[in-house]
């Protein structure tokens, strides 16, 4: 149990990257997923939960990949070649997954606020 959850808080860390991505890429995009996230109720199906879960792994991986790249590289032309090439392989393990970026983000943060949601997707990580 322990690891799953170390998974998922090393993947609410990642939503933080991807949704700066996300606010870069598509800033009318990202002010629509906040006003959507700041509604009470979120209906999230299980399918939904799922693709969050699988697409957060992937996230998850290639964060860790790419973040030990940054930390051997001083170069911050380099640097920023690597960003990118991270922040658009996350977003293609998201979409791959089958959600857009908006919903992977509104779906993060519902996770935040909402344990049953936390527990669902520790349930759902790695099986």
């Amino acid at each position: 149990m322990k690891t799953k959850t170390t998974i998922v808080a090393a993947m609410l860390l990642s939503l933080g990257l991807l949704a700066s991505v996300s606010a870069n890429a598509q800033q009318e995009g990202a002010a629509n997923a906040a006003t959507q996230a700041a509604a009470p109720t979120i209906e999230i199906s299980n399918q939904q939960l799922q693709q969050f879960a699988n697409a957060s792994e992937e996230v998850v991986t290639l964060s860790q990949e790419y973040t030990q790249q940054l930390h051997t590289t001083e170069d911050e032309t380099a640097q920023r070649a690597i960003q990118e090439e991270a922040n658009e392989k996350m977003i293609d393990a998201v979409e791959s997954n089958g959600l857009d970026i908006d919903t992977f983000n509104i779906i993060g943060q519902a996770i935040q606020t909402n344990p049953e949601l936390m527990q669902r997707v520790q349930e759902m990580v790695g099986s």
